[in-house]
């Protein structure tokens, strides 16, 4: 018994580095996806002179292009609906948490619309990543971040919110006043999180120099 108790944390962590394994795996094909239309979009526009034809063809050309393209992006704002939770929550409970996010975006999507259903799962990954980033913030070890330290796991947490800010803003773009809001807090938290991560150690010591010396020993 003591010793399957024992195995128990790293049984978890090898299910966790394997979901997100296929996590990762399943972002890079969907954005390989979206990169192969958009390629041929772009030169077969070009080829087929479509910029030279009615406006009607040219409105035809690009709604099929998005047509396309659409179950690409939802799948990965879906992506990243699931990528968010594992911040939080336990390997066992992510795939009860994608199941409820699917669900509930389907029958928004049935009821109201697609794009409804999309803004519903962003709008469940904003709440869930405020939550990692104020608990970021506050400097909590019960997150489940790859690498250690303070500031570099606020920076992600940061970088997570404005991703997530951003594709929101690509749906609301028609409300110019929230459009322009979003806009500059995407700018704010994407530039703040790449600080963070990548001039992690200048900014500690920027912030409190005297702690540098014995982060130095311990380490």
């Amino acid at each position: 018994m003591p010793e399957e108790k024992g195995s128990d944390p790293e049984r978890d962590m090898k299910r966790r580095n394997s979901y997100d394994f296929y996590l990762i795996l399943a972002t890079a094909l969907v954005l390989f996806a979206i990169s192969l239309i958009s390629i041929y979009g772009m030169f077969y526009f070009k080829f087929a002179q479509i910029q030279q034809m009615a406006p009607a063809v040219k409105i035809a050309y690009m709604n099929r292009m998005n047509s396309f393209v659409a179950p690409f992006i939802m799948i990965l704002i879906l992506l990243l609906g699931i990528c968010v939770p594992k911040r939080l929550l336990p390997t066992a409970w992510l795939n009860r948490v994608t199941m409820l996010l699917t669900i509930g975006a389907a029958l928004a999507g049935f009821i109201v619309g697609v794009k409804a259903g999309l803004i519903l799962i962003l709008a469940a990954s904003l709440v869930l990543q405020l939550a990692v980033f104020f608990l970021a913030l506050a400097g909590s070890r019960n997150l489940h971040f790859h690498k250690k330290g303070y500031w570099v796991r606020l920076g992600s947490s940061l970088i997570h919110l404005g991703l997530i800010l951003f594709v929101l803003d690509l749906l609301l773009y028609e409300r110019k006043s929230l459009h322009l809001f979003l806009f500059w807090i995407t700018t704010g938290a994407s530039v703040a999180g790449m600080v963070f991560c990548f001039y992690a150690e200048a900014v500690a010591g920027l912030i409190s120099p005297q702690q540098k010396p014995s982060s130095e020993k311990n380490t």
